[in-house]
């Protein structure tokens, strides 16, 4: 997971370059669609989403709609190592949110890795960002919520579905909203090869895969573990960055790497199982895996 959700940010750097963010998200989504809303349907998984369809309305926002948008708009000003690197706050993000909303225990050393991961994003922010990617900024920060709201509600509210249907009506539901402005945003020519190829592995390997390993892996560890895939991405994202467009690795770059992830890992890190609001996430995982062995057995 670390390495399939920390590559997204090169290809969309590449597909920016010649798609508007709409067009871009309209094709990532409609592609992924197009490759398992039938599968979904065929085994009638699309069925048991309706009597939670608001918060397979609210997954798709704060998962899908609004961050890839908005990462897809961010990467237009700055550069795809620096949106990884920001990104990388989530777990932070998702351990102030599970204290702030379920009364999780924060201890002194997971409230010094808060603090920690904010100060790397403040060193970042202050060393390597000029006055006009602010707004860039603002719009990754706004990401780094959705991506941890998206775990919570999968595990605490839509863990007993399956996991195929979920996704299907998610990329389902955002190709719809897309389509009128990213068809109308669509270049006259056919774009680049390199375009059409980041197009394709950010709708088949970032979307459609990632997602399909992203919900059992929720159901095993919970939201706030599953997040801590990130602590890789940024330097997935990082890597191919430098390697492959010639990124620098500026001092705030290397200063902020080191504090956000060193703050995120003290931030979820949980010295023994408590049975507080994880045992609300832990029945949400039980009830996801008799549900997928329902739906395998059927």
């Amino acid at each position: 997971m670390a390495v399939i959700w920390g590559i997204p940010y090169l290809f969309i750097k590449i597909a920016v370059g010649e798609l508007t963010p709409a067009s871009l998200v309209f094709l990532r989504t409609v592609i992924g669609t197009a490759l398992l809303l039938p599968l979904a349907f065929a085994r009638g998984d699309l069925l048991a989403l309706v009597r939670q369809w608001k918060w397979i309305l609210a997954y798709t926002v704060v998962e899908v709609a609004v961050p890839w948008f908005l990462v897809s708009d961010a990467e237009r000003r700055v550069s795809s190592s620096l949106a990884g690197l920001l990104i990388a706050a989530t777990p932070s993000i998702g351990a102030a949110l599970a204290w702030a909303t379920a009364g999780e225990r924060l201890d002194r050393r997971r409230v010094g890795g808060l603090m920690l991961g904010f100060v790397g994003v403040a060193a970042l922010v202050g060393l390597d960002v000029r006055a006009d990617d602010l707004g860039a900024i603002v719009e990754l920060l706004v990401v780094t919520v959705g991506y941890a709201l998206g775990p919570a509600i999968i595990a605490r509210r839509l863990s007993a579905l399956p996991s195929l249907g979920v996704v299907a009506a998610s990329l389902a539901i955002t190709a719809i909203v897309y389509a009128p402005v990213g068809i109308a945003q669509l270049p006259g020519t056919l774009p680049s090869g390199s375009v059409i190829l980041a197009v394709a592995v950010l709708a088949v390997i970032c979307t459609v895969v990632g997602f399909l390993l992203f919900f059992p892996l929720v159901a095993e560890v919970g939201s706030a573990r599953a997040t801590v895939i990130t602590y890789l991405n940024p330097a997935v994202a990082l890597a191919l960055g430098i390697a492959v467009l010639g990124e620098p690795l500026t001092f705030g770059i290397a200063v902020g790497f080191v504090l956000i992830v060193l703050g995120s890992v003290l931030a979820t890190w949980r010295a023994a199982p408590r049975e507080t609001a994880g045992a609300t996430e832990e029945r949400g995982a039980a009830r996801y895996r008799r549900a997928q062995g329902r739906a395998q057995t059927d």
